[in-house]
């Protein structure tokens, strides 16, 4: 009864920490796991992972990595003599997932690995690697990037985590990094443009756009022409419509954001079929960003668009909010970003507006 579950987490407030300095420091090895998806020793699994092109859904796998991405953290925190967490952890951000391999079989094992990275106050970088059985080997298939913020149990206010001690100098590099990505998003969040004003060189790749998108014929500014082997970005656009069941719901009663990542990536999926017109294979998964959490009852409108394209590369970027009836006020909740390789050359995708 999530209800009952909400009331008793409020009890847990007098286990959380005032300081981080009262808190256990922890090494990398600590939160280190270990997780076999035994797709070839149990086939009756193997189901829910099946795609109709008989390789193994990339939605399911996104919702496998946001639940280990979870434990790894829960691991990192977890103290001796508390039977229950004090801490609600949920997933900030997906920094960035990187695929190297573009089939995943649907019959072979799957190995997740991964441990905290970085640690700040009250956040924490999840580095996260999966493998898959060939011949008796694992052989790497992604790396994944997590980024991770505690709160306190009824999820309301940031919590204070254990800190992080990295002892080798490997480690000592791998928490350099973590810190080095915190410091990149910070400065990519200042520079944008809703912010900013284009840098020089953008504006010369906004006024080459449009210049050559302008009829020559009439000379108007708001007539405009598009290229040969070319498509409007506004006619890119597939929408998706959820209603938010209970049965997708974390211990917070609210929407998992795994759930969220595999419709968003199913839609992306999607859009870029039917842009490209065959197989799109992913490729990367950058800044997805969980700006509001999404409530169980919501009804959750989701929108892909196709933003860039370069040779067989296709970019789409899926924009998802809530829509509360009794309101009738929008939300943004996330912003994803998918990048795909598609089997033949891509038409070029133009933007007809500033926007």
């Amino acid at each position: 009864d999530h209800v009952q579950a909400m009331q008793e987490r409020k009890a847990l407030h007098t286990l959380l920490a005032k300081r981080q300095e009262d808190l256990p420091p922890r090494r990398m090895k600590d939160s280190y796991l270990e997780v076999i998806l035994p797709l070839g020793s149990q086939p009756e699994i193997r189901e829910k992972y099946l795609n109709v092109h008989n390789s193994v859904r990339f939605g399911r796998i996104l919702e496998d990595l946001d639940s280990l991405g979870v434990l790894i953290c829960y691991t990192h925190t977890k103290q001796e003599m508390q039977p229950k967490s004090p801490l609600s952890i949920v997933t900030a951000l997906v920094d960035k997932i990187n695929l190297c391999k573009k089939i995943i079989y649907p019959d072979c094992d799957i190995k997740f690995t991964g441990n905290v990275s970085w640690v700040g106050k009250t956040s924490m970088e999840v580095t996260m690697h999966m493998l898959q059985l060939h011949d008796g080997d694992y052989s790497p298939v992604l790396d994944a990037t997590f980024v991770m913020v505690a709160r306190d149990p009824e999820n309301k206010r940031p919590a204070f985590v254990n800190p992080l001690v990295p002892e080798s100098p490997e480690e000592k590099e791998i928490f350099k990094q973590g810190e080095l990505n915190k410091l990149r998003r910070i400065d990519f969040s200042t520079a944008s443009l809703l912010k900013m004003a284009p840098t020089a060189e953008e504006r010369n790749i906004v006024h080459d756009i449009f210049l050559n998108t302008l009829d020559t014929k009439t000379v108007s500014f708001r007539s405009r022409k598009l290229p040969p082997n070319s498509v409007w970005m506004e006619d890119t656009k597939l929408k998706g419509l959820q209603i938010c069941h209970p049965q997708e719901r974390n211990i917070f009663n609210r929407i998992f954001g795994g759930f969220l990542m595999r419709k968003a990536f199913e839609l992306g999926w999607a859009t870029a079929c039917s842009y490209g017109g065959s197989r799109p294979f992913i490729v990367s998964v950058d800044d997805i960003m969980f700006q509001k959490p999404v409530e169980i009852g919501s009804l959750l409108l989701l929108s892909a668009q196709v933003c860039y394209t370069e040779k067989n590369y296709i970019q789409i970027r899926v924009h998802t909010e809530v829509y509360d009836a009794n309101t009738r006020e929008h939300h943004t909740t996330n912003i994803f970003h998918f990048t795909f390789i598609s089997e033949n050359e891509v038409p070029r995708v133009v933007p007809n507006t500033y926007g």
